[in-house]
């Protein structure tokens, strides 16, 4: 994405506003972040997300933009526990290895996201407890699998589609979540888990950690008389907080 938005200033063929803030947003992140702080910091919210008990053993994987194209991610088989900044797979712009261990075996599932939303930095996959218990549920509403429950669920997920079951490594599953991504920055694989991308790897790890949260809330009040926030509110929040 980053190159192609180069390519389009060097030719000036960037006339949309929408255009001129991405390439503006990710000169800004390409400024920012380095190769090493980037490895660093994927490294200790992958720590963080495993020691909290997000994903367990050798599940989830993450992923982040690299200032000079392509992606840093996690590699295949690997704990996030136990994440070595030098060893993560260092992925060109057309998801080819050029420098690290092997990635992760779901890195299509990233680059499905990423290839739709571009405004993205970051992508994180678990195995969350509580999200996958949802996502095994019969009678889910496939547009939306959870309630409005809070308004901060509201905020850092919105809406949060069904994603149909694939068997592990089926490359149909890419389909799948690119058909979603393009109006969804989080979706739900059925029998699986979530999938959530962000601006930042830590407003990634946000919205993940609230999606989990919501999804627990709601297997708690599951045969309970609940009261979600109304279509009214939840539109309210969406104008406020310039949520899609």
């Amino acid at each position: 994405m980053a190159t192609r938005l180069n390519r389009g200033v060097r030719r000036g063929g960037l006339h949309s506003r929408s255009d001129l803030c991405e390439y503006e947003r990710l000169s800004k992140w390409n400024q920012m972040m380095t190769d090493a702080s980037i490895r660093e910091r994927l490294c200790v919210i992958g720590a963080s997300i495993f020691a909290r008990g997000l994903t367990f053993g050798s599940t989830g994987n993450i992923s982040v933009r690299h200032p000079d194209g392509g992606w840093l991610m996690t590699p295949t088989n690997a704990s996030l526990g136990e994440l070595d900044p030098a060893r993560l797979s260092r992925l060109d712009e057309s998801g080819q290895l050029i420098a690290g261990d092997k990635p992760t075996k779901e890195s299509f599932l990233h680059r499905a996201m990423y290839e739709q939303r571009g405004e993205m930095n970051a992508v994180i996959h678990l195995h969350s407890t509580h999200s996958v218990a949802v996502s095994c549920l019969n009678g889910l509403d496939q547009h939306d699998c959870l309630p409005p429950l809070t308004a901060y669920y509201v905020m850092r997920v919105g809406r949060l589609p069904l994603v149909p079951y694939y068997p592990p490594g089926d490359l149909e599953l890419a389909d799948a979540v690119a058909a979603l991504a393009g109006k969804h920055h989080a979706v739900l694989l059925a029998n699986h888990g979530p999938v959530v991308a962000g601006s930042s790897i830590e407003n990634a790890m946000y919205a993940v950690e609230e999606l989990e949260e919501t999804a627990r809330i709601y297997l708690m009040l599951r045969h309970e008389d609940t009261r979600p926030l109304t279509p009214e509110q939840v539109e309210a929040i969406r104008r406020r907080f310039g949520v899609a």
